[in-house]
């Protein structure tokens, strides 16, 4: 298990380095323009739960790394209310109506958000626990790069607004650090693991394809808030505060 494991850390090292992350990173760009591509994000945020529920999950096993998932399933499939809360906190909750919600939830502009759930599930729904675990691995890797830039953007927001940011702040980021799934005891049972040559393959094809999906949408990300400038900002206490920060 150990190769799929640096295989991963490497992935991991390519990830933190797509254009998206330069972008949130850039502090010429006002913070909020800088993660104004969240509403894209809805399809795979609220699809998340359901993924750790009814995908990832299993109830009654007596497989240790099953209980390992199980556990971490059950810490990270609630972490769609801070979403919702950032959205009503940044004001990017416009007043669309019903259809219109799901005409940009299902537009063109989120195609590669709606295909994250669609292929973890395909990876993983019939999988080995291993094949679980090292999709899960992938998952923190990512999500640790993602909160680790995004709270750095939600501090510089927070001194704007004094308001506190959860999905894109801290309260996700301490929550991505803090998994059963990345504690001494279960780390080492999976680093330990030995896998038949069918296992290993299995496991980095699923790794691969995770990394790859995740990817492709942090371009999606970008490309969103790169073409939707934000309304002229009149809030000149925003303003002043904002150009005091920079």
């Amino acid at each position: 298990m150990q190769e799929v494991l640096n295989f991963i850390e490497a992935q991991k090292k390519y990830f933190a380095q797509l254009p998206l992350f330069d972008f949130m990173q850039d502090k010429s760009i006002d913070p909020k323009q800088r993660i104004s591509f969240a509403p894209c994000m809805a399809h795979y945020v609220m699809s998340f739960s359901d993924l750790n529920k009814y995908v990832l999950r299993t109830d009654e096993t007596d497989d240790i790394l099953q209980n390992i998932i199980n556990v971490h399933t059950n810490e990270d499939d609630e972490h769609w209310p801070w979403y919702i809360w950032d959205m009503q906190k940044l004001n990017l909750n416009p007043n669309l109506s019903f259809t219109k919600t799901l005409e940009f939830i299902w537009g063109e502009e989120t195609k590669i958000t709606r295909q994250i759930a669609y292929q973890i599930a395909g990876c993983t729904l019939q999988a080995s626990p291993i094949v679980k675990i090292a999709v899960i691995e992938a998952l923190e890797a990512m999500g640790h790069v993602f909160c680790a830039v995004s709270a750095q953007v939600a501090s510089e927001l927070e001194a704007i607004t004094k308001t506190e940011y959860q999905y894109f702040g801290h309260v996700h980021l301490d929550a991505e650090t803090g998994h059963t799934v990345g504690t001494p005891d279960a780390g080492y049972v999976v680093a330990e693991l030995k896998l038949t040559e069918q296992q290993r393959q299995e496991a980095l094809n699923a790794v691969e394809k995770t990394f790859k999906i995740f990817s492709e949408w942090t371009y999606e990300l970008l490309a969103y808030a790169q073409n939707h400038p934000m309304e002229t900002i009149t809030d000149e206490k925003y303003k002043q505060v904002l150009a005091a920060c920079k």
